[in-house]
C-alpha cells in the first residue's frame, strides 16, 4: 500500500496542462473490439485503470503498440474468445469496472461476452442490469452465475430495437450503443446518457462508419451496419482532473493557469465552481485562477436561503466533482449543502475532514452541511487512508492547505484516475513525497 507525504500550506504556482479524460479512455478502447482494422487514440493517460484495460485487452489477443507516451494503436484482429473462460480473466476483468464494457462490442461482433463482477470504487450500488437489460432487447440471452459472480450474453445475431433505459448511466448507455451498431436494422437508445465522452465515443464510431444521430442528447438512434472500419480519435481533457486543479488552486490561495481545458465540454463545472466565490477567467481555451488573497464567498440564492449543490447526469452536475466541492467550501465564507444524490457511500470520507478541524454536519448518507472557516482556521494535517479516487484526491487537496505534515495510505486510489500526481505537482511547488 503506497502512501503520500504532504506538507501543507505552501501556495503553488505555474501551468498545468490536463491529462486525457479517464471515462472516454475506457470506452474508447473497448470499441476497439469492433473492428479487425487498427484504431490509433491520442491522449490516453496513464493511469491504473486504463493500464489494467490495455493488459486485458492484450490477453483477449489484440495486438497492441504504444507509439508514444499517450498514444496507442489497436489492431483486434484476432480475439481469443475462449480467454474469456479462464482463471486469469476473471482475475483481471474483476480488478476493473471498466471491463465491463467489453461485452458489448464482444457480444456484437463475435456472439457472446463474458464477465466476472467487476470492481472499482466503493461508492455505493452500482448494478449492472441496465447494460443486460439493454443488450437482452438486442436479442442476447443472459445467464448469471452466482457462486462465481460471472455475467454472460450470447446471442446468434443481434437485433436492433426501442429501448428505455431504465436510468441515464454513462457505461449502460456505451455498451448498448456499442452493439448496436453492429446490430441488424434499427436502434433508438432513450434515456440515454449524454456525457462528452458518450458524444466524443459516438463520433469515434461514426469515424468508423456507424450511423448514429442524436448525438449530444437524450435519444440516440444507430442504423446497423455490417462492419466496422479503423480510425483515429484524440481523447478530451479530464474535466473531473480540471476542477480538481481548480480546488487545489483555491484551497491553497495559489495562481495556477491550467491549458487546454476544452472549454466547451465543461458544461456546468466553472458556474458551480463560482458559486463558491471561486473567481475563474478564461483565456482562449485556458483557465486562469487568481490568488484568492481574500478568501471566497458562497453566494445564497436570490431568495436568500442557503446554497444547495447536487449531482445529476449530464448536463447537471457531475458527480465525480461533489466531493471536491466539499473540500473548497470548508475554507470558504458562509455555509452550503452538498446533496449527493446518484451514489450512498461517497460521503463518508467526510470524517476525515472533521477530524482535520473541519465543520461538517453530515445529515444522512447523501447529504452534508459545510460551514466553511473563511481561512481563519487552518485545517490540521492528519494521516488519512483514501477510500476511492475522487475522496483521495479530495483529501490530498486539504492536505495541500493544512498546517503540518499529512500522511495519505493507500494512493493507489488515487493513481488510478490521475497519472503521475505527486510529479506534476511538485512542478508547481507542492512538498509532497510518495513513500
Amino acid at each position: 500500500m503506497g502512501t503520500f507525504s504532504i506538507e501543507g500550506g505552501i501556495k503553488l504556482s505555474g501551468e498545468i496542462t490536463p491529462q486525457g479524460a479517464k471515462n472516454e479512455a475506457l470506452q474508447v478502447i473497448c470499441a476497439t473490439l469492433l473492428t479487425k482494422y487498427e484504431v490509433v487514440i491520442d491522449n490516453i493517460p496513464n493511469i491504473i485503470d486504463v493500464i489494467k484495460l490495455i493488459d486485458l485487452l492484450s490477453s483477449l489477443g489484440v495486438e497492441i503498440k504504444k507509439i508514444s507516451d499517450n498514444k496507442y494503436s489497436f489492431k483486434a484482429e484476432y480475439v481469443n474468445i475462449d480467454y474469456l473462460q479462464s482463471e486469469s480473466f476473471k482475475r483481471k476483468g474483476s480488478s476493473l469496472r471498466g471491463s465491463i464494457m467489453i461485452v458489448g462490442p464482444l457480444l456484437a461482433r463475435f456472439g457472446k461476452g463474458f464477465i466476472p463482477k467487476p470492481g472499482g470504487d466503493k461508492i455505493g450500488r452500482r448494478r449492472l442490469d441496465t447494460h443486460f437489460l439493454g443488450l437482452i432487447k438486442l436479442g442476447a440471452s443472459f445467464r448469471y452465475n452466482k457462486e462465481e459472480h460471472f455475467y454472460g450474453v450470447e446471442s446468434k445475431k443481434l437485433k436492433g430495437n426501442y429501448i428505455l433505459l431504465d436510468q441515464a448511466s454513462v457505461t449502460g448507455t456505451a455498451n448498448v450503443l456499442m452493439a448496436a451498431c453492429l446490430a441488424q436494422g434499427e436502434t433508438k437508445i432513450y434515456n440515454a446518457a449524454c456525457e462528452p465522452y458518450i458524444q466524443q465515443l459516438s463520433k469515434m464510431l461514426v469515424n468508423m462508419g456507424a450511423i448514429i444521430s442524436g448525438i449530444g442528447s437524450n435519444l440516440l438512434v444507430i442504423k446497423g451496419v455490417k462492419f466496422l472500419n479503423g480510425c483515429t480519435h484524440k481523447v478530451l481533457p479530464d474535466m473531473i482532473e480540471i476542477g480538481s486543479w481548480i480546488g487545489m488552486a483555491a484551497m491553497t490561495k495559489s495562481n495556477i493557469t491550467i491549458k487546454n481545458v476544452s472549454i466547451k465540454n465543461l458544461g456546468q463545472i466553472l458556474d458551480v465552481f463560482r458559486k463558491l466565490g471561486i473567481k475563474i477567467n478564461i483565456i482562449g481555451d485556458d483557465i486562469h485562477i487568481p490568488e484568492h488573497k481574500k478568501g471566497y464567498e458562497i453566494q445564497n440564492f436570490i431568495d436568500g436561503s442557503v446554497l444547495s449543490i447536487s449531482d445529476a447526469p449530464w448536463p447537471g452536475f457531475t458527480p465525480d466533482l461533489l466531493s471536491i466541492i466539499l473540500v473548497i467550501a470548508t475554507q470558504a465564507r458562509g455555509s452550503v449543502l452538498i446533496h449527493q444524490k446518484m451514489f450512498e457511500s461517497r460521503l463518508f470520507f467526510v470524517d476525515k475532514l472533521i477530524d482535520m478541524g473541519a465543520k461538517i454536519i453530515l445529515c444522512d448518507p447523501h447529504r452534508a452541511n459545510v460551514i466553511g472557516h473563511d481561512f481563519k482556521s487552518q485545517l490540521k494535517a492528519t494521516t488519512m487512508v483514501s477510500p476511492d479516487i475522487r475522496a483521495g484526491i479530495s483529501l490530498l487537496i486539504a492536505a495541500l492547505s493544512a498546517k503540518g505534515t499529512s500522511i495519505i495510505h493507500n494512493i493507489e486510489q488515487i493513481d488510478r484516475g490521475y497519472e503521475n500526481i505527486d510529479g506534476r505537482l511538485k512542478a508547481l511547488g507542492a512538498k509532497i513525497k510518495r513513500i
